[in-house]
């Protein structure tokens, strides 16, 4: 029998975690990334929420990022990130559940996101969980690799 996936600790970011974000933020993606002002902003932006995943206690192995508009009922999800070591675990479904969990308590009703056309890991999760694809952007990303951009209802 396989040893039992861990079960992560799920809680908004503060801004003592922003060092650890950074860190994050650096292993898991090689280009466009957000930088330190960036992620700080978005801690403490009414319209947005930072969510993090700990292991162990307070090792921070994961983050979401969404994103909502005062007068939308469309939530984007704008990240998520697990370290590279953490990987298999299943922390981006987490992740993701937490999101949306978060996107309908503000009263959203959908769910957007990007992901970039060569994150097969990415296209699995968020297909399995019934995201359709609704459109591509070209060289949306900073190495000119488009992204897909998928939706599902909340």
């Amino acid at each position: 029998m396989p040893p039992a996936r861990p079960e992560p600790d799920l809680r908004p970011a503060t801004l003592g975690d922003l060092d650890a974000l950074v860190a994050l933020e650096h292993a898991a993606f090689a280009t466009d990334r957000a930088e330190r002002r960036a992620i700080r902003h978005a801690i403490r932006s009414p319209t947005m929420d930072v969510l993090v995943a700990l292991l162990d206690g307070d090792v921070l192995v994961g983050a979401a990022v969404l994103e909502r508009r005062r007068a939308s009922r469309i939530a984007r999800l704008a990240s998520i990130a697990v370290a590279p070591n953490r990987g298999g675990l299943g922390l981006g479904g987490h992740l993701l559940d937490a999101a949306e969990e978060t996107a309908r308590a503000h009263g959203c009703d959908r769910l957007r996101l990007e992901v970039r056309a060569d994150n097969g890991a990415g296209i699995r999760l968020y297909e399995r969980r019934g995201y359709t694809r609704f459109a591509v952007r070209p060289d949306y990303y900073e190495d000119g690799m488009e992204a897909w951009r998928y939706e599902r209802s909340l």
